[in-house]
């Protein structure tokens, strides 16, 4: 029998901690090589259990982070198990999750042109395939609210939309998948797109998908792509 404890009125599997803290410290290097954060800047967490997360600690740089610094928070931000600060964003994070039922993981970047947009308070468009596809659309712009705040976290859900990416301006962007490795991606292809924006912009601007096309696009990519990325359809 597996060993479990006790957080949060839940039983959580012991290895299942273990697994998740060990993935937020693998993705933080990660993060750190693909350049979409620097130092102990942005942030990361995974969903365990129901109000139940696995989530960076505050101030702590992804270079020399290990499981152990990683904080197991609930759904009101409380520490359940660790020994650091859990990051000043975990607001954001849980309403998120809260907002979004699905999401499994969430990754606050700050990557140049993202942020170069957030900075601008301008949306990503939705001017290229792959964002309508993984994103679901133009990626907005929350109004402006202060770091760590609840009003952050409120504005960033409104903002979303339906999305699973969202600008924060003047500050960075926020993404959510339905693992580690989905919330990259994303983050990756928002990079991406917010970078051939400020291209096309320079050069007298670009044509955005229409809302019916990238509705399209982005239900094929749910139903069907993303189980053929997975191996779960032919």
């Amino acid at each position: 029998m597996q060993e479990a404890v006790l957080l949060n009125d839940k039983k959580i599997l012991v290895e299942a901690i273990r697994s998740a803290r060990e993935a937020v410290v693998n993705m933080g290097k990660e993060l750190m090589e693909r350049k979409l954060v620097a130092g102990s800047w942005g942030n990361i967490s995974v969903k365990i259990a129901d109000g139940v997360y696995a989530v960076t600690p505050s101030g702590r740089g992804y270079a020399n982070q290990k499981p152990e610094d990683i904080v197991i928070i609930d759904s009101a931000c409380q520490t359940l198990d660790g020994a650091l600060t859990p990051s000043s964003e975990s607001k954001l994070h849980t309403a998120i999750y809260a907002a979004c039922p699905e999401a499994q993981a969430i990754i606050h970047t700050h990557s140049i042109y993202a942020s170069a947009l957030a900075a601008m308070r301008k949306p990503v468009p939705a001017i290229i395939e792959d964002i309508v596809q993984i994103i679901g659309g133009r990626v907005h712009c929350a109004e402006y609210a202060l770091p760590g705040t609840q009003e952050l976290a409120d504005n960033a859900v409104a903002a979303m939309n339906g999305r699973k990416a969202v600008l924060l301006a003047n500050h960075g962007a926020v993404c959510w998948g339905k693992s580690l490795e989905d919330a990259l991606i994303v983050a990756e292809i928002l990079e991406k797109a917010a970078q051939i924006a400020i291209i096309c912009q320079s050069c007298g601007g670009a044509v955005e998908l229409s809302s019916k096309d990238a509705e399209i696009m982005h239900s094929f990519y749910e139903e069907h792509y993303s189980k053929r990325q997975m191996g779960t359809e032919k």
